[in-house]
Order: C-alpha cells, then sequence, then structure tokens
C-alpha cells in the first residue's frame, strides 16, 4: 500500500523539488509543489482528496456553491471534531479539480484543530475559477494513482478520494474507468462518490432547506447517475455513494461526507450520524 514516504522517498522528493515544480499530468503549478513540501510529516489518520467536477457544465454560479461548501464543510464544527477525534488527531487535505486535465489546486494541508480548518478554508475560497470541457474522470483518477498518491508526505491510517461530479466520464479514455478504479484500491485508496443530482427546471434543494431533506434518498427512487457511481466509481473498504439533490445541496453532502470519511468508525459523531441514519451503513450502501 502506498500511503506514506519512507526517509529515501522523501529526501528523492526534496531532490526533485530543488529542480523545479513538479507537473502532474502538465498541470500542476510550483506553489502546488511548495504548498506539499509544507504539509506535516507526521502520522496522520487520513489523506483526503477532494476532486471536484469543472467541466463545462459548471458554470460559475455552480463553481462557487462548490468552493463555498467545501470551505463551509471544513469549517462546520461537526466536521473539525471529526478531525480532531481520531486516533493521532489530524487529516492530510489536497484539493483537485478536474475536466479535460485534472489540476492539483490544493497541496497536502496538514489540519489538526479548527486553526488549520479554517485556514484551509481560506484558501479554497481564494482559488481562481478553474473550468474545462468534458468530464474526464478516468484520466483525473490515472493522474491521483500515478502522482498523488505516491507522494503523500506522511504515514495515513487510510487514503479517500472523494469524487463529486454531475456527469459519468465522458472522453472515451484509453482505459476503463474500472481498471484505474480498481488500482487506486489495490494502492490502499478507498474511492467514495458525490454524483450532484441535477435535473431539469429548479434547483432540488434550495439553501437552508429544512433537516427531512438533509438524508439520502430512498433506494427505490435512485436516479441513474447515482447508479452509476454505485458502479463505477465507489470501491475500496467502508466506500459509500452520497448524492446531492442539486448544487444547492452540494454543501450540506461534502460537509455529512467529510464527517463519514475522516471519522472513525466507532467515533461519537459517526454513531450519531448511524442513529440518525441507521439505513447508510447497510451492505447496499457501504462495503
Amino acid at each position: 500500500m502506498r500511503q506514506g514516504l519512507g526517509i529515501a522517498r522523501r529526501l528523492l522528493w526534496q531532490t526533485l523539488s530543488s529542480a523545479g515544480p513538479l507537473v502532474l499530468a502538465g498541470v500542476v503549478t510550483a506553489a502546488a509543489l511548495t504548498g506539499l513540501m509544507a504539509a506535516s510529516g507526521d502520522d496522520v489518520d487520513t489523506a483526503l482528496i477532494v476532486a471536484i467536477d469543472v467541466s463545462n457544465s459548471v458554470d460559475d454560479a455552480r463553481y462557487k456553491l462548490q468552493m463555498e461548501g467545501i470551505a463551509q464543510a471544513l469549517e462546520d464544527p461537526g466536521v473539525i471534531q471529526a478531525i480532531a477525534g481520531g486516533g493521532k488527531g489530524g487529516i492530510l487535505f489536497s484539493l483537485v479539480t478536474w475536466a479535460d486535465q485534472p489540476t492539483l489546486n490544493l497541496p497536502w494541508i496538514h489540519i489538526a484543530n479548527e486553526a488549520d480548518a479554517k485556514a484551509a478554508a481560506r484558501k479554497v475560497r481564494s482559488l481562481p475559477r478553474q473550468g474545462g470541457e468534458f468530464t474526464c474522470m478516468t484520466r483525473m483518477m490515472r493522474v491521483v494513482s500515478d502522482k498523488i498518491v505516491p507522494q503523500i508526505p506522511a504515514k495515513t491510517a487510510k487514503v479517500v478520494l472523494d469524487v463529486s461530479g454531475d456527469g459519468k466520464d465522458n472522453c472515451n479514455a484509453a482505459e476503463p474507468i474500472e481498471q484505474v478504479r480498481d488500482e487506486l484500491v489495490k494502492y490502499g485508496v478507498t474511492v467514495n462518490g458525490l454524483p450532484i443530482l441535477t435535473p431539469e427546471g429548479p434547483e432540488m434543494v434550495t439553501p437552508g432547506a429544512p433537516s427531512s431533506q438533509s438524508y439520502l434518498p430512498s433506494k427505490q427512487n435512485t436516479d441513474p447517475l447515482e447508479t452509476w457511481y454505485q458502479e463505477n466509481v465507489k470501491a475500496g473498504p467502508g466506500s459509500f455513494v452520497l448524492p446531492a439533490h442539486g448544487y444547492a445541496d452540494f454543501g450540506r453532502a461534502i460537509r455529512q461526507k467529510f464527517v463519514l470519511e475522516v471519522s472513525d468508525g466507532g467515533s461519537r459523531v459517526r454513531r450519531d450520524f448511524a442513529a440518525r441514519r441507521p439505513d447508510f451503513f447497510t451492505p447496499q450502501a457501504v462495503e
């Protein structure tokens, strides 16, 4: 399992960094490299890679809803409690945007407390608008597998790739998405999905929706995109798919997802969620 760098690999990484910016599929900047090298070398509970769709279906308003949703999730007391409540008391967080090509916008940030989380949220809000034409999810997973996972700068109990988007892969990739996904799992990565369900007409959930709209839909009303994520994205121990009902619901979904991804199975925040939503932790929902 490639869940960290040994001393020799750290030294090699530092040598490479001194020669210039590391290019991830031609899209990672020198600033990203600098941030990666600044990440903590201490053991952490989770290395969380958040991968956000920015293809042509994502206009400025939808992009802002995603970035603000992630920032607010990082600032959420429940998420911070889940991060600080792990055995190591911290996580590594990174953010990738993807369309035709993936871009590592935020390299590894160590988050162990409220101040760290709020600093990471400010970085998310400051990211310039990203865009692209196609939904190249397979290409994104290939870069994550080849370039990002091997360079996690700490030993970590688990690695999670959190993939969100409003459509299926449409790039006619040279390799099947299942092949790349299964390779990630072989390297110890859990791949979770957050499909953004956007039927014709108004968004399905408005900001400030009542708590009755805060959980997953019934299995009897599964959306085709959610089914596709279940079959082609979700993989690995404890993996799951948690949809957002429109972009206005993205913030709720990503906040809930972060809690599940960074908390231990026996933690209080996880137990509280399970008490509210016991059907979520069934064999049909979680492998």
